[in-house]
């Protein structure tokens, strides 16, 4: 009798490693094949920005090495007490992400299964540190039986495994097709709406809808009504010192009006966390038709889109975030899909964590925003040596040019009067440049210029084409992503045109 109850406690210990084991690979492998989104989770996480992209990496080998440990007798128990330790971690992180407000992505089995943080992951994580805790206490002379041991039937176990696994990759493939059968549900909705009343989404001309402000720049002051015809401004939207996500819209525009009960839904679940500011066009009549007093409570109306002029919105429905610091802190995002996304996004992300931002794909930078300006030292035109130190105690424009380049010299006039009389509160200039010693030294700009053949250093800065710019922080951190042009590098210090 004791004998078989021992047998039974080694078969179960046994099957504990197994499971956990299969946890612990699957976890690894699945975040080892999409180091993207792990980069992704981690930032939502708040790991420090050099760590994103090696953290991944380290986790992953990590996981499926403790797997590797779970399956021989003589290591279980070092890989038990290793994965309770990350199981630690993970539901610590997950707990104080959720006290905070935040539901980052936790993208715990990678592609297989991911979702926002909830009580739910907190569960989750919870049993699968039971067999790891059983397997400590155990100690490391008790782990069970060996995958050796002739008693064993390795076929059975290896059977019932496989089954389990099959099961699960069912489930992560059945939430995928019911994600995708939502997003078909949605357009089909929109298209019924536009079949119907033949109301097109709000196009005032061909363009590019990602093409907006660059991320850092400066939003632009505006004004426009509300609903009551108050004047309300962009303090305003800024008083409560929340970040303030807009979206355009339009009381014609179909996939604006299929958006109401989310844009409800979102309104809940960012309260505190972000201030919404919905501009449109029409009466006010209309957009409470269309919208609802709710949403109208948040409306701005403009007289002929002069509000979506200055930001760069030139389709409906369209979402720009401004951060704390009323600077650009997302892509232009047009489109009921994409807006979906960013949102999601925002939900999971810490909006206090500075260099905090939200990029689509459209843009075009080189800048790490957040990083630290590389360690550098050159010399200027005037032989003025310039280091990193330089980069610090106050903002700094640094602006990539090029004497052969003609939008440079075009822009070259008001750079020029720009850099004599701008105020102690403006940022520093300092120009990167390639070509004639003799054209620079005629350019008669008072900050530093310097000669940079073929952009070596001005490439580890940032640059992408001539003229671009990007904008330094005091702490000597990349705030901007590359602009590109003179209207953007005039939007990173406010000089919006």
């Amino acid at each position: 009798m004791g004998y078989n109850l021992r047998f039974e406690m080694d078969a179960l210990l046994l099957l504990l490693r197994l499971g956990l084991a299969g946890v612990m690979a699957l976890a690894g492998v699945a975040k080892l094949t999409d180091l993207e989104g792990s980069r992704k989770a981690f930032e939502g996480f708040g790991v420090p920005l050099p760590l994103t992209n090696v953290g991944p990496v380290i986790l992953s080998v990590l996981e499926i090495a403790i797997a590797g440990m779970l399956l021989f007798t003589t290591t279980s128990w070092f890989g038990a007490v290793g994965s309770l330790a990350l199981l630690l971690v993970f539901i610590g992180q997950m707990a104080y992400q959720l006290a905070k407000g935040n539901a980052p992505d936790c993208h715990c089995f990678g592609q297989v299964y991911s979702a926002p943080v909830s009580a739910v992951s907190l569960i989750r994580n919870a049993i699968f540190a039971i067999p790891a805790v059983v397997l400590v206490a155990r100690g490391q002379d008790s782990q069970g039986t060996s995958l050796t041991d002739p008693s064993v039937n390795v076929i059975e176990i290896g059977f019932g495994i496989a089954i389990v696994a099959l099961l699960i990759g069912a489930l992560a493939y059945l939430r995928k097709l019911l994600d995708l059968q939502n997003q078909i549900l949605k357009h089909v909705e929109v298209m019924e709406i536009v079949a119907r009343d033949g109301s097109p989404i709000e196009r005032t001309e061909v363009s590019n809808p990602n093409e907006g402000l660059p991320i850092g720049a400066v939003a632009p002051r505006f004004e426009a009504k509300d609903i009551r015809g108050g004047r309300v401004t962009l303090d305003d939207l800024r008083a409560d010192g929340l970040p303030v996500l807009t979206l355009f819209v339009s009381p014609n525009c179909a996939p604006c009006r299929s958006l109401v009960p989310e844009f409800k839904e979102w309104i809940a679940a960012l309260s505190g966390k972000v201030r919404f500011a919905f501009v449109s066009s029409g009466s006010a009549a209309e957009n409470i038709d269309k919208f609802g007093d709710e949403i109208a409570e948040l409306m701005l109306l403009q007289d002929n889109r002069e509000v979506a002029g200055l930001l760069r919105a030139v389709w409906t429905p369209t979402a720009i975030l401004m951060d704390t610091r009323g600077r650009i802190a997302s892509h232009t995002t047009a489109g009921d899909t994409a807006i979906r996304s960013l949102v999601d996004a925002i939900k999971g992300e810490d909006l206090s964590r500075e260099g905090v931002h939200f990029t689509n794909g459209a843009g075009h930078s080189r800048a790490p925003i957040g990083a630290p300006v590389p360690e550098l030292r050159v010399s200027d035109i005037k032989g003025r040596e310039i280091t990193s130190d330089d980069f610090r105690g106050k903002k700094t424009l640094i602006a990539f040019w090029s004497d052969s380049c003609p939008h440079c010299v075009a822009m070259l006039d008001e750079l020029r009067d720009w850099d004599r009389a701008k105020g102690q509160d403006e940022p520093n200039l300092i120009v990167f440049s390639d070509g004639d010693p003799e054209f620079h030294a005629r350019m008669n700009i008072a900050s530093p210029v310097v000669l940079d053949p073929g952009h070596k250093t001005a490439e580890g800065l940032g640059m992408f084409g001539t003229p671009s710019a990007v904008l330094i922080d005091e702490k000597g951190t990349f705030i901007s992503e590359t602009a590109i042009g003179a209207s953007d590098i005039w939007a990173l210090i406010g000089r919006n045109k």
